[in-house]
């Protein structure tokens, strides 16, 4: 029984861009077939054990993989009995060659589906600024490929036509030809002084753009040493884009972010930098696991109307304890007349997803802000339960002690490092590929020199700058040797990015040089 092959499309790079329904489409897939141009993260989404097979190329280089070679493969793969997910940068059926595939696979008796993507053709130029249309510019838009296939001894594009025919005119994979694209535009009746544009690796945090004419526009390119892939786009509606750029204007644009936090408490963090225009690489160093056992917890919860107060110093604090309730068949109703304290607001927020509503949350986001906020309650003869990680800091159970209360810590999970890839870190810090490494735990700093294995980080860690979420953190990394330069006043993942952006600003200030 034969499978199915999926033809996605990618989008034009930014991994926001894609669809739902490519998503969906990956997460079914035995086999991933995935171009140049797909952004590799769009590869996690695929089942852990698909097969993910690269046939891509680079603008300008030999293919190693034909054309040819690629639709034997869907057809032998999908004749298997194998889900096969093609991703193709872009939309498969624009200048994509889908359509080819897609006739091979009906020659073929394969059942395939299309899975429309978002066109570079239009997206690139959104990201630069560049309205394809406009009431005051243009009505008409014409999509022409820059390069034509090969074997053709003459190019089918009528020029005579195209080069005054539409108001905006946009070439996919031009870049290669740009002198000749130029020359029969202008031959053939468009005016030189016509606004043009270049866009590099449109929609990604690379991004470049080169804005010129139809008579300087090959100059401009070639002074700036763009290459593929780009994008060129020719009409009066380049010159909005002195108004309307936005993606080149975010902060953090061409700004690389080692984020180091557990995979599975980064997403938030991730976005807020991504929408700020970083380049994220997620490497994550630690991750968290139950405990030895969860004998300890399970008895406390069976005894929570026993306890005056239960303090939470973490979402996933929180996340260990409501889980455990569920396996005893228990709700948030056992926590009877037990007043709450949240460390912070994410472990607050983490709280109120279950209908718990905190009753302290101090202003100071670690173990001494807790200490101080309890300073004003009598704690004689009180029971505390603090459901925490394994191998924390003793400073609250102390100092709570010394109040007067009864303070039981449970294991409610473990923080462990977890596996990563050292050659590569070593590799991206060595080529000085990261502009930022950031901690967000003491934890995260103790995996990240325990993974590099060496004793002074200084000269790997040249030219990069470290942003920690608290003093905390901050002191283990100074204590580790290295040189922290961000530090927010509040100890959050929103505070620590607006003062990874307040870094950042100040230094790009022309008062600083």
């Amino acid at each position: 029984m034969s499978g199915k092959v999926y033809l996605i499309g990618a989008g034009p790079g930014d991994p926001g861009l894609f669809t739902l329904r490519g998503v969906r489409c990956l997460q079914q897939a035995d086999v991933v077939v995935y171009d140049y141009l797909a952004n590799p993260r769009l590869l996690s989404y695929a089942k852990p054990d698909a097969e993910l097979i690269y046939v891509g190329k680079k603008g300008g280089e030999a293919d190693p993989t034909s054309q040819e070679k690629i639709g034997r493969l869907l057809i032998e793969k999908a004749l298997s009995g194998k889900v096969v997910a093609r991703l193709k940068g872009g939309d498969p059926f624009i200048f994509g060659r889908g359509g080819e595939e897609g006739e091979e696979l009906f020659q073929a008796g394969i059942p395939f589906e299309v899975v429309p993507g978002v066109t570079s053709a239009i997206a690139v130029p959104a990201y630069a600024g560049i309205p394809l249309t406009h009431r005051d510019y243009a009505s008409t838009v014409a999509f022409l490929t820059g390069h034509e296939d090969p074997s053709k001894e003459d190019s089918t594009i009528p020029w005579e036509k195209v080069a005054t025919g539409f108001d905006t005119l946009v070439f996919l994979m031009g870049i290669g030809n740009l002198p000749r694209i130029v020359e029969k535009l202008v031959t053939h009746g468009r005016a030189i002084d016509t606004p043009a544009a270049v866009i590099q690796w449109g929609t990604k945090p690379e991004q470049e753009t080169v804005i010129g004419t139809l008579d300087t526009i090959v100059g401009l390119v070639e002074e700036r040493g763009l290459g593929p892939p780009a994008i060129l786009v020719v009409g009066e509606v380049v010159r909005l884009r002195e108004r309307l750029s936005w993606f080149e204007r975010r902060p953090l644009l061409g700004k690389r972010v080692l984020v180091t936090r557990a995979r599975e408490q980064a997403r938030d963090f991730v976005e807020l930098l991504e929408a700020q225009g970083a380049e994220v690489v997620q490497f994550p160093l630690i991750e968290f696991r139950p405990p030895e056992t969860w004998a300890p917890l399970d008895k406390a919860i069976k005894r929570l109307e026993t306890y005056r107060w239960v303090i939470f110093t973490s979402a996933n604090g929180v996340a260990a304890f409501f889980l455990r309730l569920g396996a005893l068949r228990q709700d948030a109703r056992r926590l009877g007349v037990a007043k709450i304290c949240a460390i912070g607001p994410a472990t607050a927020d983490a709280l109120e997803r279950h209908s718990v509503i905190p009753d302290v949350v101090p202003n100071e986001f670690r173990a001494e802000g807790i200490v101080e906020a309890f300073t004003q309650y009598d704690l004689r003869e009180a029971r505390i339960l603090l459901p925490r990680a394994e191998a924390a800091r003793d400073l609250l159970p102390k100092e709570l002690e010394k109040l007067g209360a009864t303070v039981e810590v449970v294991a409610a999970y473990r923080t462990v490092r977890a596996d990563a890839d050292r050659e590569m870190l070593k590799r991206l810090l060595q080529d000085r590929r990261i502009d930022l490494v950031t901690f967000t735990s003491s934890s995260t700093v103790t995996a990240f020199m325990e993974v590099l294995a060496i004793e002074d980080p200084t000269a790997l860690l040249e030219g990069a700058r470290i942003a920690c979420i608290g003093p905390i953190t901050a002191e283990t990394a100074e204590h580790a040797g290295l040189k922290v330069d961000i530090m927010p006043d509040q100890y959050t993942v929103p505070a620590l990015v607006e003062s990874i952006l307040q870094y950042y600003s100040v230094s790009a200030s022309p008062s600083e040089g």
